[in-house]
């Protein structure tokens, strides 16, 4: 009877009520709107049983076990990474390299919205962003990749990896709505409009097989602390490619993916509480969230136009918005976009090389940033 009164009594705690609001908005969000259900579904159920009042799934209860093991530890994101680089085909990249460039002037999002979080972290008042690790993690939602986020801010700010894994998979999710505005406010409709020519080179097996290795060897030596990223990444893709690990390469797709995604989804819904969540920081993180992919996207946009001033053959600019490493979210809508203004362009090999290009810029810069920042 005494636990029973304890619960009721518990619930007078208006926060409770609040995240109770915000665990269902994101489970009607993943079930209504289809935004990345597969993580939002678990993270909004996971934010209803740690708010609870006295739960057993907190406090010592499984969810506790599974933040210590999975998050606080890294090993769930890695976990993820070998999952999606055995689903990536870095093909249309490697036809045409030079959309790495995309992929790595579209995380200015990251550094110009680090600093901004550094600048805002220093007004009176404004307590839950006091250095520059606090700032790093806030700004890494740049990279528009959920793992990099959770990876970062679970090594620099752990008291704000909620709200930076709201934000950052949130935004991956709104990315039909945040980029193509963006994108006609910087361009013409004549840009927009301009055709590009399809890559007729063929990769070979054994260039697949060597890009990862490759890959991984450059990006540990230029960054050794996104090692641990690139590396899952590129495993994951070197089952894909090497041929021989067919069995392999589809549980990493499917089983590991879908079971690691279950548990990142529910374990990091369970670190929103009331006490952490509710606060004028958490608000500021999904503003900055904003900024960040609205100057990752602007970014990668004025790089394309910038370089077209050089060119003879033009690039379509929209191909810079594809550098985040939304994937492929971001090629989908870029390719939709191109086909409104002219039903007869296809853009979306181009447009998938600078998002796989996207990938790999993003973890690299948060090795960069984690390497960096002391």
């Amino acid at each position: 009877m005494a636990e029973l009164l304890r619960g009721i009594v518990g619930m007078s705690d208006w926060r409770v009520w609040v995240m109770f609001c915000v665990g269902l908005g994101l489970i009607w969000l993943a079930v209504k709107k289809g935004y990345e259900p597969n993580l939002l579904l678990p993270m909004g159920f996971g934010c209803l049983l740690a708010n609870i009042p006295f739960s057993s799934a907190v406090g010592g209860g499984f969810l506790d076990v599974l933040y210590k093991g999975g998050i606080a530890n890294e090993l769930f994101p890695i976990l993820i990474f070998i999952g999606v680089g055995a689903m990536i085909d870095f093909g249309p990249l490697l036809q045409d390299p030079e959309m790495l460039f995309f992929g790595a002037a579209a995380q200015f999002g990251i550094f110009f919205t680090m600093m901004l979080a550094l600048t805002v972290g220093r007004i009176p008042g404004i307590t839950g962003i006091p250095g520059l690790r606090e700032a790093a993690a806030i700004g890494i939602i740049g990279a528009a990749d959920g793992p990099t986020s959770i990876y970062v801010a679970a090594r620099f700010a752990p008291a704000l990896l909620a709200p930076i894994t709201v934000a950052a998979y949130s935004y991956m999710s709104l990315v039909p709505i945040i980029q193509p505005p963006v994108i006609r406010a910087l361009t013409t409709r004549e840009e927009r409009m301009i055709r590009m020519e399809n890559p007729e080179r063929e990769v070979s097996k054994t260039v697949k097989v060597i890009f990862p290795i490759a890959v991984t060897l450059i990006a540990g030596i230029i960054a050794p602390m996104s090692v641990a990223l690139i590396g899952s990444l590129m495993f994951g893709n070197l089952l894909r490619e090497s041929g021989v690990t067919d069995r392999l390469s589809k549980a990493a797709q499917n089983e590991l993916t879908s079971l690691v995604t279950i548990l990142l989804g529910i374990t990091i819904g369970s670190s929103m509480t009331g006490e952490q969540f509710l606060n004028p920081t958490t608000l500021l993180i999904i503003a900055m969230g904003l900024i960040a992919f609205v100057f990752d996207t602007a970014g990668g946009v004025l790089f394309a136009k910038l370089i077209n001033l050089f060119r003879k053959r033009k690039i379509n600019p929209m191909i810079g918005a594809c550098g985040i490493s939304a994937f492929p979210m971001s090629a989908r809508v870029i390719q939709k976009m191109a086909q409104q203004e002219d039903g007869d362009n296809f853009i979306i090999m181009h447009a998938v090389g600078a998002n796989v290009a996207g990938q790999i810029a993003s973890i690299i810069a948060g090795g960069l940033i984690l390497a960096l920042v002391p």
